[in-house]
C-alpha cells in the first residue's frame, strides 16, 4: 500500500478507534499476575498512542508531501546506479558565457538522445496534467523520477512552432518531487497567470532530489565516490527536457527554484552553472550546507566551502551573469541573502525581500505568484 494517497489514510484513520474499542473490550477482561496484567495494559495504551500517532503523521505528510514512498520514509532508498566521472561543461560556464552544457569539441562526444515515456503520477494531490518519467542519467549515474507540467499555450496550435522557457523545481530536504504540484500548487497557481500574460509559458520540472539511503543529503552537489547530484539536476535532467519538449535551449530562457534545503541548491545551482540558469528564486535557503544536519556535504570542509554561494561567487573568474530573487525572515535565510548581495558584482544581480511566517509550505505556497512574475521580468514571454 502506498504511503501517500487516501486508501493508506483512510486505513490509519479506522485504526484509531479500532485501538481504542480493543483496549475498552480487553482492560478488564487481563488475567494473570499483577505484572502481567499492568505490562498487557501498557502495551494497549501504547497501540492506542501508535495509532493515532501515526495517523497525524499520514495526515502531515499526505498535505505536505515530505515523504513520497516508503523508501524514503525508511532510508532503503538509493538512486545511484553507478559514480562516473563527470566530463568538464563548457569551458564558458566558468567564466558566465552562455552555452548548452556541452563545448562544441564534445559534439561528437554527446550520448544519444533521452527520449522518455511519459505517464501520470498517479497521485490524487498531484494534478493530472503533471506528468511523470522514470529516468536513467547518462551522465551522472543517478536515476530518479522527473515531474514535468506544460504551460497551457504548449499545446495551443498558435504556439506550435515555439520554443518554452524552463524552471527547475527543488523541494527542500527531505522533499517530494510532488510537493511543489502537490502542496505549493504550483500549476494550479501559475495556469490562470499564465493565460493573463502575468506570467512566461514555463515548462515547470520537478526532479527527484532524495537519492541517497540512510537518511542523507546529497545537497545537491557531485561528491567524488558517492554521487553525482549536480549533474543529474544540471545535466541529465535538462537534456532530457530538451530532448523531449519544445524547451529552450538557451540559459537565458532557464530558471530554477527552491525552498529551504531546495533554496541553497537553487542559489548554489544557477551561481555555480550560469551556462544552464539565467534566473534562480531561493525561499528561506541557508548558504553553509552544515545548515543540514544530514548533509554529507557539510560534514566535509572542503566541499563544505566549495559549496557555499558566497565563496562560489568570490571563487569565480568572472561574475555569473545570473539574477537571484533571495526570501527570507531574520535567522531564516534573510541574513544569508544579505551575504550573497554584498559579494554579487555585476552583472549578477540580487534581490533579497524580507519574509514573515514560518518555515513552512504555506508561506512558499502564497509567494508562488509573486516570486514567478519576478522570474518572468527576468525571462519574458517571447
Amino acid at each position: 500500500m502506498q504511503l501517500t494517497g487516501t486508501p493508506f489514510l483512510i486505513l490509519t484513520v479506522i485504526l484509531v478507534p479500532v485501538s481504542i474499542a480493543v483496549a475498552l473490550l480487553f482492560w478488564g477482561k487481563v488475567r494473570g499476575p499483577n505484572p502481567v496484567r499492568i505490562l498487557s495494559r501498557l502495551v494497549m495504551i501504547m497501540f492506542c498512542q501508535i495509532t493515532a500517532v501515526l495517523m497525524v503523521f499520514v495526515m502531515v505528510n499526505n498535505a505536505n508531501l515530505i515523504y513520497g514512498n516508503w523508501d524514503d520514509l525508511l532510508g532503503t532508498g538509493d538512486h545511484v546506479r553507478a559514480v562516473p566521472s563527470v566530463p568538464p561543461a563548457d569551458q564558458g560556464a566558468a567564466a558566465g558565457k552562455e552555452g548548452a552544457g556541452q563545448g562544441a569539441g564534445d559534439a561528437a562526444k554527446q550520448p544519444p538522445k533521452a527520449l522518455q515515456k511519459f505517464a501520470g503520477v498517479g497521485d490524487p494531490a498531484v494534478p493530472g496534467d503533471v506528468q511523470k518519467t522514470e529516468l536513467k542519467g547518462q551522465v551522472s549515474g543517478v536515476d530518479g523520477e522527473v515531474l514535468v507540467w506544460l504551460p497551457p499555450q504548449y499545446n495551443d496550435p498558435a504556439f506550435k512552432d515555439k520554443k518554452f522557457p524552463v524552471v527547475e523545481l527543488i523541494p527542500g530536504y527531505p522533499g517530494s518531487s510532488s510537493t511543489w504540484y502537490g502542496t505549493l500548487k504550483v500549476s494550479e497557481q501559475l495556469k490562470p497567470l499564465m493565460q493573463q500574460g502575468k506570467v512566461s509559458p514555463f515548462i515547470l520540472v520537478s526532479p527527484r532530489t532524495l537519492l541517497l539511503g540512510n537518511h542523507q543529503d546529497a545537497g545537491c552537489t557531485d561528491i567524488p565516490g558517492k554521487i553525482n547530484a549536480d549533474a543529474w539536476l544540471t545535466r541529465d535532467v535538462p537534456q532530457m527536457i530538451m530532448d523531449n519538449f519544445r524547451a529552450d535551449p538557451s540559459p537565458d530562457r532557464w530558471g530554477i527554484a527552491g525552498y529551504s534545503a531546495g533554496a541553497h541548491c537553487a542559489a548554489k545551482l544557477s551561481l555555480a552553472h550560469p551556462n544552464r540558469y539565467r534566473a534562480a528564486i531561493s525561499m528561506s535557503g541557508y548558504n553553509d550546507p552544515a545548515s543540514e544536519s544530514d548533509s554529507l556535504v557539510g560534514k566535509d570542509p572542503k566541499l563544505r566551502e566549495a559549496n557555499n554561494p558566497v565563496n562560489i561567487l568570490k571563487s569565480a573568474q568572472q561574475p555569473p551573469k545570473v539574477n537571484l530573487f533571495i526570501s527570507g525572515k531574520k535567522g531564516d535565510g534573510l541574513e544569508d541573502g544579505q551575504a550573497i548581495a554584498a559579494a554579487a558584482k555585476e552583472p549578477t544581480k540580487v534581490q533579497v525581500q524580507e519574509s514573515n511566517g514560518p518555515h513552512t509550505t504555506e508561506l512558499w505556497k502564497t509567494m508562488v505568484p509573486s516570486v514567478f512574475e519576478w522570474m518572468t521580468a527576468v525571462i519574458p514571454p517571447q
